[in-house]
């Protein structure tokens, strides 16, 4: 797993990064970072979730890909 280069704080665009997970390759936005875990909010389409991770299964993305 990648090292994020930035840190990874509130409102940071987020990809997940751990190939075992099954929303691997997401990208969604921090909503709140809590005890090593940061709550991802993934919208798309008709549909959005908040999903929690350990900050190690994400790394920042770029905001203007998809």
């Amino acid at each position: 797993m990648s090292k994020s280069p930035l840190p990874i704080l509130p409102g940071s665009p987020v990809r997940v990064v751990n190939p075992g997970d099954m929303y691997y390759g997401f990208q969604g936005q921090v909503q709140r970072i809590t005890d090593g875990r940061a709550a991802v909010l993934f919208e798309g389409g008709n549909w959005d979730k908040l999903v929690t991770f350990w900050l190690k299964d994400l790394a920042t993305a770029d905001a203007t890909t998809k």
